[in-house]
């Protein structure tokens, strides 16, 4: 069995980790390293006002003057990313850091999974980190049911999972 732990809107995350008080205000992130700085993050306040990824931070103000634009933290990512590991380390010795925000970890034994994974979302999100997590016989099907967890997702039969939903959500996990 594995489990995915996922955060959702990793560097967003990253970024605000330490302003809570920005969450109820539209904010939007920006890669300052690249050549041509577009919005590739955003919280849901900001989508609510119809800013989208891909936008200029112009064309984001242009929608919301009251837009943040925030830029990138690599450090805060890197800590963020050491605090999933960490975590994502107490379920069981065999794990791998898959991509930015997620962390993938194989189960030797068997016994309360889910609890046990529902532990380390409270510790994360004790610790100011938003995640969710699935669980399932293979790392692509506890990747997908990570990001529809609602926090934690275990699939028994990934066939029965997968048959009812949309095509839409293949490309959702895929982002």
């Amino acid at each position: 069995m594995f489990a995915t732990i996922y955060v959702p809107n990793f560097h967003l995350q990253a970024a605000l980790r330490h302003q809570p008080e920005l969450a109820a205000v539209p904010v939007a992130l920006i890669d300052e390293q690249e050549v041509k700085a577009v919005i590739f993050q955003l919280n849901r306040v900001a989508e609510e006002v119809g800013v989208t990824c891909g936008m200029t931070p112009s064309q984001g103000l242009a929608r919301c003057l009251q837009l943040v634009v925030k830029c990138r933290l690599r450090a805060q990512e890197k800590l963020l990313m050491e605090l999933l590991l960490h975590f994502g380390s107490t379920l069981a010795p065999y794990l791998e850091a898959t991509a930015p925000g997620v962390c993938t970890v194989q189960f030797t034994k068997m016994q309360h999974l889910t609890r046990e994974v529902e532990r380390v979302i409270m510790q994360l999100q004790d610790s100011g980190i938003a995640a969710q997590a699935g669980i399932a016989r293979t790392p692509d099907a506890s990747f997908l049911a990570a990001h529809l967890a609602k926090p934690v997702l275990q699939i028994d039969d990934a066939k029965d999972f997968l048959a009812p939903l949309p095509i839409e959500t293949l490309s959702i996990a895929l982002c």
